[in-house]
């Protein structure tokens, strides 16, 4: 088999087997196969797209490139979620302990970010003492006892999926459906979950910055799912502006803790059930929408959610005395108050610059080697449809800088203002399943 006509026959609109699919995976991964033909397949792939079979080849092709996780180990039906990314996007800190706490395993392998903000791992690692590398035994020990473990991903998850995307970086392949849901798909996949929850995001902070192409994608993705197995479930999710109002490592490890106890920061609360229902539906823990969604409510309103995410903290060695009292958890040397530079309504705010504005405090990374700072981050004290005067506190920038100028501009080029209240944009604009 040539390489060469794998990509004389995608250029020409034809559909790759599943041998030629394996052989320009495995060959790569191994190195056999030079950069520029894969660049040339990858740019005949973005032009002349891939059948839901050939993507689901692509994926699996991918997954067996590297390790896969057994969790046969752990009892009962394990269901992962993913995000596609977002700003102050903390939910699956307030899903998986609102999950375990109806019995349903939350076993989950979550990254360090690149870009506005740390990844999961980052954010509780705000927390001190948490460990996130943990054996395979001890992972599957404590989510059969607690129902819950979040540790870091192995290094060999999907290796071909990580030559492929920095290539598509730098080839203008990146936006392509097929290259992106595979990359997605073949990380779950091969961390061993049995059933996928996935939360694409659409809009200004999102990769996915139209609707139509968030549920392309989700389309895609869930098709991939179930063609290899595993029962998916996408929801598509507003990102127009931040998920609650922190940003920042520390800060958003605050916030969790509030949902928990109760409080209702309404579009986190809202986003957070409505995956944690998709999530115990898929597991079969209950049998109807409304049953599931009114005992996960509860158990955010009676402690019950809240209580396990303590014990999964004490598990992973973080000191708990941080989560009882979250103002010892780690904050910034300077509080900047950026104001409202008009009357009128805040009529949009760009959660992607609001993103870059806490990435310049040193609240996320630009490359894999840069040390995250915890402390430092936004809160939104203003959101869209606010109404404002001059001089009102539209946000705080926590730094330990004394003159973040560059964040502070950052952070006042997010917002847009209107003479009139603007529309109200749906939270959640679908479920595909």
């Amino acid at each position: 088999m040539r390489m060469v006509d794998i990509i004389h026959k995608k250029r020409d609109g034809g559909e790759l087997t599943k041998e030629e699919i394996h052989f320009f995976i495995e060959e790569y991964t191994k190195g056999k196969i030079p950069d520029y033909q894969v660049s040339a397949l990858l740019m005949a792939i973005y032009f002349r797209g891939m059948t839901a079979d050939e993507t689901a080849m692509l994926t699996m092709a991918m997954v067996n490139s590297g390790d896969t996780i057994d969790l046969s180990g752990i009892h009962g039906h394990k269901v992962d979620k993913h995000s596609t990314g977002g700003v102050g996007d903390k939910t699956s800190l307030i899903v998986a302990p609102l999950v375990a706490s109806v019995g349903v395993p939350v076993a989950k392998m979550s990254g360090r970010g690149l870009g506005h903000t740390g990844g999961t791992i980052d954010k509780l690692e705000s927390i001190a003492g948490f460990q996130v590398e943990m054996s395979k035994e001890e992972f599957i020990a404590n989510v059969n006892q607690y129902k819950i473990a979040i540790a870091g991903q192995t290094g060999n998850l999907a290796p071909a999926d990580k030559k492929l995307y920095a290539l598509r970086d730098v080839t203008a392949t990146v936006d392509s459906i097929p290259l992106i849901a595979s990359s997605i798909m073949s990380k779950k996949i091969a961390s061993g979950a049995d059933s996928i929850v996935l939360d694409v995001k659409t809009g200004s902070g999102a990769f996915m910055k139209t609707l139509e192409d968030s549920e392309a994608l989700a389309k895609e993705m869930v098709r991939i799912g179930k063609k290899l197995g595993r029962n998916t479930v996408a929801i598509i999710s507003d990102m127009n502006q931040p998920l609650g109002f922190e940003v920042g490592n520390a800060n958003e490890i605050k916030e969790v803790i509030r949902v928990l106890r109760g409080e209702n920061v309404e579009d986190l609360k809202t986003l957070s059930l409505e995956l944690a229902v998709q999530m115990v539906l898929l597991a079969g823990r209950y049998p109807y929408y409304e049953t599931a969604k009114m005992e996960l409510e509860k158990n955010l309103i009676n402690g019950e959610a809240y209580q396990c995410f303590k014990q999964f903290i004490r598990a992973q060695h973080g000191n708990t005395e941080m989560v009882d009292h979250i103002e010892k958890l780690p904050d910034s040397k300077y509080h900047i108050e950026v104001k409202a530079e008009q009357n009128g309504y805040i009529a949009a705010i760009d959660a992607e610059a609001v993103g870059i504005a806490a990435m310049y405090l040193g609240a996320g990374r630009t490359t894999k080697e840069d040390q995250i700072d915890h402390s430092v981050g936004v809160t939104l004290k203003k959101k869209v449809g606010d109404e404002v005067t001059v001089g009102d506190t539209i946000a705080i920038l926590h730094s330990n800088q004394e003159n973040p100028f560059e964040s502070v501009q950052k952070l006042r080029e997010a917002y847009g203002y209107s003479k009139e209240q603007p529309l109200t944009r749906p939270l959640i604009y679908n479920v595909i399943k």
